[in-house]
């Protein structure tokens, strides 16, 4: 159950990168993906480290599929408002630190991006998105460019944008369904910690024997315990502060909009002006109560210790004005 299971997240960034435990990311991956892959080996990346202090959950690996071929899996979990360009930037950040000075163009490893989220990216129905590079036609949008026979035998793909990388966004926290395929198993799992007895999908029933709070030794029990109450209290103070600065920042709009709207309806016309001072007044007063709020925010995030580049990318804050606080 849920008090009893690591979250994916931080065992991902701790424990799955041990070669034993490789069963359990290498299940996802082919859920996901829907073949069989095998894991090689991590590399070396801004997140493969063991410091609790390092915010981004970014994993890189090695993987090996069906037919032999190598890719590069880039794993990401991370809470950022820009977080499309996060994808972006990891994507070509990992292309360009895995292929050598002066090795042709062909070395290029076919690479998947496959992004966890925690949070509201983007609007949709689904919890589960596939994105491609696609290269049609201007004048017939049926004609999608393919590959060369010569180039089908030497790279991976039968269309032009088969060798771009592909992007996975995993929104978990929208699922809200009852896991009836082995990919809303895992969903489920990375959304509530929680795996069910009748779970099969592949990867899982071993999650459950491996990823359990009490078979951490007792420093990493106390690191993990340490690391789930900071982020509990982080999204409650953010969920706390944007919640009353939204309501605080309405009531100063309404105001103001009241008072704006009587001048400029004497002069303009009274229900003009009134439209117009509310819309004006009521953004002004939620932007001041939303600054006002990362502020606040921002203040009690750097007293529990949390580094200024987090907290930046928490409330949208400038690191100069975070370091006066």
């Amino acid at each position: 159950m849920s008090e009893n299971l690591i979250r994916f997240d931080w065992a991902m960034k701790r424990l799955l990168r041990n070669k034993s435990n490789y069963v359990v990311l290498e299940g996802f991956l082919s859920t996901l993906l829907g073949e069989d892959l095998r894991i090689c080996r991590f590399l070396e990346s801004e997140s493969n480290q063991d410091d609790a202090t390092d915010k981004f959950n970014r994993a890189d690996m090695l993987v090996e599929d069906t037919h032999g071929k190598l890719l590069i899996i880039e794993v990401q979990n991370n809470r950022e408002l820009d977080y499309f360009h996060r994808m972006l930037y990891g994507v070509s950040k990992t292309i360009s630190e895995y292929i050598n000075l002066g090795d042709d163009y062909d070395k290029v490893r076919k690479v998947y991006s496959i992004n966890i989220v925690y949070f509201d990216l983007g609007q949709g129905k689904d919890y589960v998105y596939h994105g491609k590079t696609e290269f049609r036609g201007l004048h017939d949008k049926n004609d999608i460019l393919q590959l060369s026979v010569r180039q089908r035998e030497i790279f991976i793909g039968k269309d032009a944008g088969d060798i771009f990388p592909e992007y996975y966004v995993l929104r978990v926290n929208d699922f809200d369904k009852v896991a009836k395929t082995p990919l809303d198993e895992w969903v489920k799992f990375l959304k509530t910690g929680e795996i069910d007895a009748t779970a099969t999908a592949k990867g899982l029933p071993e999650a459950r024997e491996r990823l359990r709070i009490d078979s951490l030794p007792e420093r990493e029990k106390h690191a993990y315990y340490r690391d789930m109450e900071a982020l509990r209290y982080q999204r409650s103070v953010i969920k706390t502060g944007w919640d009353e600065g939204h309501a605080d920042g309405l009531a100063e709009g309404r105001a103001e909009g009241r008072a704006e709207g009587r001048a400029e309806g004497r002069a303009e016309g009274r229900a003009e002006g009134r439209a117009e001072g509310r819309a004006e007044g009521r953004a002004e007063g939620i932007a001041e109560g939303r600054t006002q709020k990362a502020i606040d925010i921002a203040r009690s995030m750097k007293a529990m210790g949390i580094s200024v580049d987090v907290i930046s990318k928490c409330t949208s804050l400038p690191p100069e004005e975070i370091e006066k606080l």
